[in-house]
Order: C-alpha cells, then sequence, then structure tokens
C-alpha cells in the first residue's frame, strides 16, 4: 500500500510537472492581437506617433490602412514593418513637410528643416523614392492613394478588408 502511495503521489508530481510545463510554452506563444485598422488619422505630434508604433510593432499587431492617413501617422511605414501593413482601397496617405507646434507660432504654420529631416530618417526607401518623385515633401499635403504607386510602398489587403 505505501508503495501504490508513492507511485500515485510521483504520478501527481509527473502530471503536475508537465500541466506547468504546457503552460508555460502555451504563455509564451500567446494569442495574435487584433489588427490595427486606420480610417480617418490626420496625424499629430511625431514623437507620440513613433511610440505608438514601436508598441504596435513590438506587439506583433498587422496594421490595416482602410482611409485616411496622413502627416505623423505616414511614420507607420517606417517602424511597422511593411510585411504586417496592408492598404485597402479606401487608403489614402498623405504628406508633407514637418512643422512646429502653432501653439508656439501664434498660430502660424512654420516648417521645421530638423523635424521634416527626421521624418525622412524614418521612412523607407520605397516611401522616399515617391516622396523624391513628387518634387520632395512641401509645407503642402501630397496625397498617395490606392494604385500602383501605393502599392509599391504597401501590400494591397487581402480580400476580406
Amino acid at each position: 500500500m505505501a508503495r501504490l502511495a508513492s507511485l500515485s503521489l510521483a504520478g501527481i508530481t509527473l502530471a503536475a510537472g508537465v500541466v506547468s510545463a504546457l503552460c508555460a510554452v502555451s504563455g509564451a506563444v500567446r494569442a495574435a492581437e487584433p489588427d490595427v485598422v486606420i480610417k480617418r488619422d490626420f496625424g499629430g505630434y511625431v514623437e507620440e506617433y513613433k511610440a505608438k508604433y514601436a508598441r504596435i510593432r513590438d506587439s506583433g499587431q498587422r496594421v490595416v490602412i482602410d482611409g485616411i492617413c496622413n502627416s505623423a501617422c505616414t511614420l507607420v511605414l517606417g517602424i511597422v514593418p511593411t510585411n504586417r501593413i496592408c492598404v485597402t482601397p479606401r487608403a489614402s496617405l498623405g504628406f508633407h513637410q514637418a512643422y512646429y507646434d502653432k501653439a508656439w507660432t501664434a498660430g502660424v504654420k512654420v516648417t521645421s528643416a530638423a523635424g521634416t529631416a527626421e521624418l525622412m530618417t524614418v521612412y523607407p526607401n520605397s516611401v522616399k523614392r515617391w516622396i523624391a518623385s513628387v518634387g520632395g515633401l512641401t509645407a503642402e499635403m501630397k496625397k498617395l492613394k490606392n494604385g500602383y504607386d501605393l502599392w509599391m510602398i504597401v501590400d494591397p489587403c487581402p480580400d476580406e478588408f
């Protein structure tokens, strides 16, 4: 009887060890996070977008651009791997020079050469080539809509989008 008790106890210990190991493995293989969908993003502060997209990149999430992605929003193209970004037929990207916060310039739009240079360091070469092909960044928004030029930068989404 004592032998049976020790075998049972050993079996329980072994089973507990297997369960513990399985839990550790399943914790390491977490479920994929849901997609991030961009529909109406007009941009904002560069540093905030860099931090936001770094979190998305690190989480493994995919990004679906399904509408307007202007200004600092476009930094997604240089921070999240492009193989995790896709565009729908409704996608539209808008690029312009960086400018100082209007709160510091009495409401006047004043471009920032340093800020614009920083944007360009983040963009992948495919974006830099497109920007160069349209005359470079200016204070005016340059739009990139669905079609060949956009698909040279980002793949179209699968049909389910």
